[in-house]
């Protein structure tokens, strides 16, 4: 709940003057002489629990969500909804309460309470009204002094008119909209907020080409997610930018309203996905609101988006955890994060200190805990196998104990695709890991501890799309491991909402009990269909302008340690949970739960890290993930090419697994 400002308490102020004033002009416009005496002389006793009464109403109706310089139609519904039942309630203390009862006459009366609804809502609405132009008429002043970069808006119109909301509101600055392009051919001819629609996103070469003749150089472009869906062409669109040599921006935004809208430049990764999931805004909102967050990794991409989205929905205080000093600054300097409402901390601290972490959390005392901490890099861990174990097992195994010991109500591992049938270290560690979340909260507790399983993020660290951009970059040849691998790609910020949503489920609609039918351990984000990296690859280098196996080779280098050439969402003895109302998340039951066997299993991982065996760290893996597919010299081996659908049907039960074990 936010704190009452002076400036809170001066809206309420005028409302509840406003409400008093409209009484007292009911009276003075509609009666006179003896009459208006009569009521004026009881207006001390009736007017004052009617005010407050009037605040109470105000407040329900959601009067004082939205400041004044946005107010718009819904904050006026607002005002009617308010306001009529002021009035409602006016007209039934007259004809049921006071003229039968005490005065014998109406005090009000018909045309009199009718008179008190128009003036309610003017006195109530116009300062409103009022105020935004006198915002926007100031705005549009400073706007014209400042605007100093002549651009195109790319768009439909509803798109558009947000943007140009935001120019004129000073969020989008030293932005002057010369025209309008947009892919629907009604909107042509016609104008937005006083700025022309010149043609449509093929006519964008003849639009700059004219514009520069009347003296109007366009040295920008800005997109709208319009402009950028499938159906726009917008690789023409990429294509005729770069032959005009114009930057072109896309808009974005954290959250809702044109507070939060910002410029981000067009990046090739902007135009590889199908549309991404709507998200449900309020449900993340509820869950979110108030809450006390900490990210552990939160310095990485994805654990840095997660806390800009936490603090975005509402969140009221934010710990970030950070064993990287430069990473650490770079996630609170963020503006997301530095000029939010929240309470916004960082301390470095390593997850593999199990001292130093329980005291951190313990400190903070959060609400959830998202743990995105992680060695990533499949060749890497295969490479050096005993930092993946203290990290990826050890350090999650810290991370939820110091979580459960601070009194967290969920905890929430960021897992991988890798982790089904896993072939690496990065998957086993990352499987061994949600094991153990789902035997604390198979313990049936208070908390909720699971964990979330997506693919490769597109603009992440480690991801393939910058490799193949600097590979273009000098001109070739771009790397492709095997021509049939597939993986499934998302962005940062679709991802991360999805952790959000499932996060949200087990907190509140998942809080079933250990064993019950509906009680999700295991989320898996939709990530559509899996993308070749070869096809990837080939429209990368067109995207850039030039042609495959001409310009640009596309060179076969064979797969490396631990890859395989697909991804599995679920194991086939993980039973599915179906999540009716949430789009873009997929879940699971849980499938192990024996806390005491991975104990053992833990002590003899500790024994096999120090000792650097790892042949005893992979028969441990053997056992706990049967799955597990290894070579006879310990590396991990790539199964054979196979097309993997978006979820594995059920397959042999515990019974089989554990004949699978022996």
């Amino acid at each position: 709940m936010r704190r009452p400002t002076l400036k809170s308490a001066v809206i309420v102020a005028h409302d509840l003057v406003a409400t008093a004033l409209a009484v007292i002009l009911t009276f003075l416009i509609r009666f006179d002489g003896a009459m208006l005496a009569e009521r004026v002389a009881h207006l001390p006793v009736l007017l004052p629990p009617f005010v407050v009464f009037a605040g109470f109403v105000y407040r329900w109706f959601g009067l004082y969500r939205s400041k004044w310089r946005f107010a718009s139609l819904p904050d006026l519904a607002s005002i009617v909804r308010a306001v009529a039942v002021l009035t409602l309630t006016l007209l039934l203390l007259d004809y049921v309460v006071v003229s039968p009862v005490l005065f014998g006459v109406y005090y009000f009366g018909k045309i009199a309470i009718g008179l008190y609804f128009v003036l309610q809502l003017f006195l109530l609405g116009g300062p409103r009204l009022a105020f935004r132009y006198l915002k926007y008429s100031r705005s549009r002043q400073n706007h014209a002094r400042a605007a100093t970069t002549p651009a195109l808006l790319l768009g439909r119109g509803h798109d558009i008119e947000v943007v140009l909301r935001a120019i004129e509101a000073g969020t989008m600055r030293k932005l002057s909209a010369e025209g309008i392009l947009s892919p629907r051919a009604e909107e042509q001819g016609q104008t937005l907020r006083g700025v022309p629609v010149l043609g449509g996103l093929r006519d964008l070469e003849r639009v700059v080409g004219d514009l520069a003749a009347r003296g109007v150089p366009v040295r920008r472009l800005v997109a709208t997610p319009s402009a950028l869906a499938p159906e726009a062409d917008p690789d023409t669109l990429l294509a005729q930018a770069r032959r005009l040599g114009l930057p072109l921006a896309r808009v974005t935004a954290l959250g809702e309203g044109l507070r939060d809208a910002e410029l981000a430049p067009l990046e090739i990764e902007d135009l590889l996905l199908r549309p991404t999931v709507p998200i449900d805004r309020p449900r993340l909102e509820r869950f979110l609101t108030g809450q006390r967050i900490v990210v552990t990794g939160g310095g990485g991409s994805i654990g840095s988006e997660i806390c800009a989205r936490a603090v975005a929905f509402g969140a009221s205080a934010l710990l970030v955890v950070e064993n990287s000093e430069p990473a650490l600054h770079g996630v609170l300097t963020r503006p997301a994060l530095a000029e939010s409402d929240a309470e916004v901390r960082g301390v470095i601290a390593d997850i593999r200190d199990r001292e130093r972490l329980f005291a951190v959390l313990r400190e903070f005392r959060p609400d959830a805990v998202f743990h995105a901490a992680a060695l990533k890099q499949v060749p890497y861990l295969e490479r050096d196998w005993t930092e993946g174990i203290k990290t990826n097992v050890f350090g999650s195994v810290n991370v939820a104990d110091a979580a459960l010991a601070a009194g967290a109500r969920a905890l929430v591992m960021i897992s991988t695709d890798k982790a089904i049938e896993p072939v690496s270290q990065l998957g086993v560690t990352k499987r061994f890991a949600e094991m153990y979340a789902q035997a604390l909260d198979a313990a049936g507790g208070a908390a909720r501890l699971v964990a979330v399983r997506f693919g490769n993020v597109l603009g992440s660290v480690g991801s393939v799309v910058p490799v193949f951009k600097a590979q273009i970059a000098r001109g070739g040849p771009v790397t492709v491991t095997h021509p049939d691998m597939v993986r499934y790609f998302m962005t940062v910020r679709e991802a991360c909402d999805l952790v959000l949503t499932a996060a949200s489920h087990a907190d509140r609609e998942g809080r079933a009990p250990a064993g019950d039918e509906q009680r999700a351990a295991v989320y898996v984000l939709k990530m559509g269909q899996p993308v070749r990296i070869r096809d990837l690859a080939e429209r990368m280098i067109r995207l850039a302008g030039f042609e495959p196996g001409t310009d640009i080779e596309v060179a076969v280098t064979g797969a490396r340690p631990g890859e395989r050439l697909n991804e599995i969402l679920f194991a086939r003895d993980e039973p599915m949970v179906n999540l009716d109302g949430i789009d873009g998340v997929m879940a699971a039951k849980p499938i192990f739960a024996d806390r005491a066997q991975l104990d053992r299993w833990l002590a003899r991982l500790h024994a096999a890290v120090a000792e650097n065996d790892r042949a005893a760290a992979e028969a441990v893996f053997g056992e706990a993930v049967p799955d597990f597919l290894r070579r006879p010299g310990g590396a991990t081996a790539a199964p054979e090419p196979e097309l993997a659908a978006p979820a594995r049907p059920a397959g042999p039960g515990p019974a089989d697994r554990a004949a699978r074990r022996n």
